[in-house]
């Protein structure tokens, strides 16, 4: 039998709009997109792509933290990018410095505006805790 396991932060905005950070299922864990959010759930560096991209990377590190897993086992990630001409250069730096030699399976989109303002980075990913980490 399968368990399932859930993550949250227990901010605000997972009542407000009724989801989790995180789910593992069996030996996977979708994780939800993760943005420039503070401990408290408030909004940080409104249109610093920069420091919103550290931030969430940081973010995804509580995640992979809180479940033991490493970023050699996140098998894929979907980055949600507003301006992606813009920031495409630092889309793909700040990605290669986080996962370093880890090649994950990428898909990059532009959109035109994220749930918050000022909000131009979000990224989901889904971990595999059968890797090696």
């Amino acid at each position: 039998m399968t368990t399932m396991d859930v993550f949250n932060y227990n901010v605000p905005a997972e009542s407000d709009f009724g989801y989790s950070q995180a789910i593992k299922s069996g030996e996977l864990i979708h994780v939800s997109g993760q943005l420039s959010f503070g401990e408290a759930g408030e909004f940080l560096h409104a249109g610093d792509f920069a420091a919103q991209l550290k931030q969430t990377y940081a973010n995804m590190d509580k995640v992979l933290d809180h479940y033991g897993s490493t970023r050699n086992q996140v098998v894929s990630q979907t980055l949600y990018v507003v301006n992606l001409r813009q920031n495409a250069a630092a889309t793909a730096e700040g990605n290669l410095r986080y996962f370093g030699d880890h090649r994950p399976a990428s898909t990059v989109l532009g959109v035109p505006e994220l749930t918050l303002p000022g909000q131009v980075i979000e990224i989901s990913f889904v971990i595999d805790t059968k890797l090696p980490a």
